[in-house]
């Protein structure tokens, strides 16, 4: 019986991850029909069909399901084996692929440039996204770690608190309710508001905060990015509710002012995550080390 390869077995994961020949030949730098040909070579000696075609939208069969799980565990495996070699020949030597929520680039960003100050031939792999697709890249095992805020409950997920994150009412410098030196919660009850997108530990905050109040937030604009929401901010389309920490440069350039809201700031913290069954290479628990030590 033939046997499958690795190479199979990475170029299916991505066929799976993206749900599209197209998209998984993008990522592989190959042509659609070779990420065609290595799936169907699996099915051929598996006797299964891996996916199934509904209209343009490709999905997963249960075996593929069951070749996706085994692709992701095998392959991890191997990168961690990698990684745990490469450190053998000096810790500086080693990849460090970590993942940041939108909302705490900016902290990330400025910890990452540390770590990489005192560990320079450390290769590092960012990916900056969104709750959601941070988690989803910890279910999978394609990271080492992650840095974001709120860590839902049931996953098998070790999370550590390193900072206080606070969230504070923004508005342009010129807004009647940034000129007030006390704002109640009654004066935002029919101001607008542009919000993060469903999913977002920023929303959910806001929300159960609003909702502890009894009152409801009047949306005018949902947006997916942290910068989305300062922009229109300043162009006057409603108020928002941010990270403090990541409002440094308009709160000093005068672009956005911190509207004084009783209540406020709603204290949120940044966790260091990674999976409880993950085993961290030197480098990710140098990392994560240097990251708890700065806190402190």
């Amino acid at each position: 019986m033939r046997r499958l390869t690795l190479r199979q077995f990475r170029v299916f994961e991505a066929v799976a991850r993206h749900l599209s020949f197209t998209r998984a030949a993008e990522e592989l730098h190959l042509s659609q029909p070779a990420v065609s040909m290595q799936v169907r070579g699996i099915e051929k000696i598996l006797g299964l069909p891996l996916t199934e075609q509904f209209g343009k939208k490709i999905f997963l069969t249960e075996a593929g399901r069951e070749v996706l799980y085994a692709s992701q565990s095998i392959t991890a495996r191997l990168d961690d084996l990698q990684a745990n070699l490469a450190q053998l020949r000096g810790m500086d030597s080693g990849q460090l692929n970590i993942a940041v929520t939108t909302t705490v680039s900016a902290v990330a960003t400025t910890i990452l440039a540390s770590f990489r100050g005192k560990h320079p031939k450390v290769s590092i792999h960012l990916d900056v996204s969104n709750r959601e697709s941070v988690l989803g890249l910890l279910a999978a095992n394609r990271i080492d770690l992650a840095i974001m805020g709120q860590v839902p409950e049931g996953l098998d997920l070790q999370a550590t608190r390193f900072m206080d994150n606070p969230l504070v009412v923004i508005a342009p410098p010129d807004h009647p309710l940034a000129r007030k030196k006390k704002v109640s919660i009654q004066d935002l009850a029919s101001a607008p508001f542009l919000v993060r997108e469903t999913g977002s530990g920023t929303r959910g905050a806001m929300e159960r905060w609003f909702a502890d109040k009894g009152m409801e937030i009047l949306t005018s604009m949902e947006m997916s990015s942290n910068e989305a929401i300062k922009q229109a901010v300043q162009a006057g389309l409603g108020l928002g509710i941010l990270s403090l920490q990541t409002l440094e440069q308009e709160l000093a350039l005068k672009r956005l002012a911190v509207v004084a809201v009783e209540g406020f700031p709603i204290m949120r913290h940044w966790y260091i995550v990674h999976r409880s069954d993950k085993r961290l290479s030197p480098v990710a628990q140098a990392f994560k080390s240097f990251v708890l030590e700065a806190a402190r």
